[in-house]
């Protein structure tokens, strides 16, 4: 998080347009800080929401699959 800002800190200047030739270079900033926001917020908030979701699937699936290993249905052995 700390090198996201940085680089964002460091981008800023360049996204506003401060300073001699900043209408040349002012997309260039723009994009950067669009794709560091972006992919902070991936990182932060969009892969503890997915890794949530797949263990709740697995979850619910170990729960199905245990009435028929009690039973002795699917390779019991005796």
């Amino acid at each position: 998080m700390m090198t996201t800002m940085a680089a964002l800190v460091g981008t800023l200047p360049i996204a506003l347009g401060l300073g001699a030739g900043a209408e040349v270079r002012q997309p260039l900033g723009l994009a950067v800080v669009g794709g560091l926001l972006l992919s902070q917020f991936l990182t932060l908030y969009l892969t503890p929401v997915i890794y949530l979701y797949l263990d709740r699937f697995s979850r619910e699936n170990a729960r199905e699959m245990t009435p028929a290993l009690e039973n002795g249905k699917p390779g019991s052995g005796t």
